[in-house]
Formats: structure tokens, C-alpha cells, sequence
């Protein structure tokens, strides 16, 4: 806009080159680079074909990592992700043996998603006092106790007729079905945060939620659409997990809400909330999708697999706040 002065200038804050090449984001590229040469220097199995043709297993997770993203940017957190999953798989399954066509069992995973979801948000949003990660924690096991119940003794449940969930899991040409339809997902959802005015309000909400009040953002709308947004991503992680599973059983989605906030932190995201993106969040995520590929290829357990990542995450959440203590540091140094 021009100024009295005849001057114009930017809506935005022009940002140096300097700035952009150390950028968060910029340092994830080179590690997920160096996560590839480490890949194919362990590994021989570790090809580009070989790496899209495991994908599946680990991309549903990613279509939650989206969702969460918002999550975590509004400064709320929900754990219940990985029982939601567990639910919805579940209950697709039963949707499948009872001979159900193909579309109504993919409105069962989702709709079951988005039913948990909204169960998470009515509870935040009408009980403010308590804090989202002991209501979630609830209802993950409320949501995992409905799942194992109605497994039965025998602990799981496989899909009678696995062709319809075969086709959802397939290729076109090298590339899986479900990396196309991520790409989608990030696409939207980052539009969605960074160049909208809803996304500038969750913004506002994670960063300081009195005043994004007293501004007149509605806080309460926005904590259930991302609480109901995150329940029906799940059901759709669910529903491309049982793609390449067939099947549910007790431990389905175990920990996979450790793995989207790993994904998220990993990728700039605050869990203070106020800051952060998703496209440092969609490299992180494929980062860690190519060393567990990785990292399986050597027959490494999930354990170890898991203790890499939750190193990972807590190195991820230490490095802004030390880079934060240096700056000051030197502010103080140079005040003097």
C-alpha cells in the first residue's frame, strides 16, 4: 500500500535470501537428503522403487499429521489420535463382514473419525477448564475400550473381502495411490494455514487465546473444527492403513499420535503454539517415513525404531529454545 509519502510498501515482510537458506525448513531439506544417502549406503534394498512400494505402510500416518498440525498450532494437543484409528479400523471391518458395499464402509472409517473428533471438541470447548491432554487421554481409552470389546477374545478383526481396501492401497505406475492424495492434503492444508484468514486466527488463538477473544475471533469454533478435523483425518489414516493391513486388532494405531507430533515439532512446529508450518511439517514427515524405511530394511525392531524418533522429537523441541538462549545471549552481550 502507498504511504503519505508516496512510498509503497509490502503487506508482508520481505524476507533475505540469508534468512531463507537458514531457515528451519532449509535444514530439514539437508537432513532428509543425508537420510537418503544414509538409506542407500546401509541398505542396497533402499532404491527408489523399493522405497514407494513400502510407502504405504507409513503414509496414512501422514494424513493426520496435517490435522494435528493445526492442533499443535492453536496450542492444544490431542493423543487420542492413535485409539481413533483403532475405532474406526475396527468398525470398517465389521462394515466389510457384514457385506456392506464398498462406499458405505469407507463412510464408516471416516464418519467413526469425525464422530471422535467432534466427542473431543464438545468436551474441550464445553469444559475449558480442563486441559485437552488429560480430556484426550480419556477418551483414547474410552475409544481403544469400545474397539478391543467389540474385537471380542480373539483381539482382532480382518476384512472378509480385502478387494475393494486392495484397490484404495494400489499404484499408479511407481507412485502409491495414498502419496498422490497426500500431496493433495498438504497442498490444501497448507493453503489453508498460510494464506487465509482462518488460518491467521488459529495463529492468533495458539499465540495468546485471551486476547484472540477480545478480538473477536470466535476461540471455541475454532478449537472444535481442529479437534473434529483431526478425529476425521484419523479415520482416514484408518482407512489407508487397513489398505495394506486387511485388518484390526488391539494394537492398531498404538503410538501413532507420538509419531504425527514428532512429525510436527520435527518440522518447526511450537507445542506452545503460534508458530511453525506445514511445509517443514510434510518434509519432516517424509523424512521419517524414508528412515523407517530405511531403519526396517536393516530389521531393526520397531522399538529401536522408536526410541531413533523420540530422540528425534526431543532434539527437534531443544534446538529452538537453545538458538532462542543464544540470541538473547548475544543481545545482552551487545546491550553492554
Amino acid at each position: 500500500m502507498a504511504g503519505k509519502s508516496g512510498r509503497t510498501i509490502d503487506a508482508t515482510p520481505k524476507t533475505s535470501i540469508k534468512s531463507k537458506v537458514l531457515s528451519w525448513e532449509s535444514g530439514l531439506i539437508v537432513i532428509f537428503i543425508a537420510v537418503l544417502i544414509f538409506g542407500s549406503i546401509v541398505s542396497k534394498s533402499f532404491t527408489f522403487s523399493n522405497v514407494l512400494r513400502e510407502m504405504p505402510k507409513y503414509l496414512s500416518e501422514l494424513f493426520m499429521m496435517y490435522a494435528m498440525g493445526f492442533i499443535l498450532v492453536i496450542a492444544e494437543i490431542d493423543i487420542s489420535v492413535g485409539a481413533i484409528v483403532c475405532l474406526a479400523g475396527t468398525m470398517a471391518c465389521f462394515a466389510n463382514r457384514a457385506g456392506a458395499p464398498l462406499i458405505v464402509q469407507i463412510i464408516v472409517c471416516i464418519g467413526v473419525g469425525f464422530l471422535c473428533g467432534s466427542l473431543n471438541g464438545v468436551i474441550a470447548t464445553h469444559f475449558q477448564e480442563l486441559p485437552t491432554m488429560i480430556i484426550t487421554l480419556g477418551t483414547q481409552i474410552i475409544f481403544r475400550g469400545i474397539a478391543e470389546v467389540s474385537m471380542g477374545s480373539g483381539g482382532s478383526v480382518s476384512l472378509s473381502d480385502p478387494m475393494g481396501f486392495s484397490k484404495i492401497g494400489g499404484m499408479v505406475g511407481p507412485f502409491p495411490i495414498a502419496f498422490f492424495l497426500i500431496i493433495i492434503t498438504a497442498v490444501i492444508f497448507i493453503f489453508i494455514l498460510s494464506r487465509t484468514t482462518f488460518g491467521r486466527k488459529m495463529y492468533a488463538v495458539g499465540s495468546n487465546r485471551t486476547a484472540a477473544l477480545y478480538a473477536g475471533i470466535p476461540v471455541q469454533k475454532i478449537r472444535q473444527i481442529c479437534f473434529t478435523l483431526v478425529g476425521t483425518m484419523a479415520g482416514i489414516c484408518a482407512l489407508f492403513l487397513l489398505a495394506t493391513s486387511f485388518g484390526a486388532n488391539t494394537t492398531t494405531g498404538q503410538g501413532f499420535e507420538m509419531d504425527v507430533i514428532a512429525m510436527c515439532v520435527f518440522g518447526g512446529i511450537a507445542t506452545t503454539g503460534g508458530k511453525g508450518n506445514l511445509v517443514g511439517a510434510t518434509i519432516a514427515g517424509f523424512t521419517i517415513v524414508c528412515l523407517r524405511i530405511a531403519l526396517g530394511q536393516l530389521n531393526m525392531s520397531g522399538q529401536t525404531i522408536l526410541v531413533i524418533i523420540g530422540i528425534l522429537l526431543i532434539v527437534s523441541a531443544l534446538v529452538p529454545g537453545i538458538n532462542q538462549s543464544v540470541k538473547n545471549k548475544r543481545k545482552t552481550i551487545a546491550a553492554k
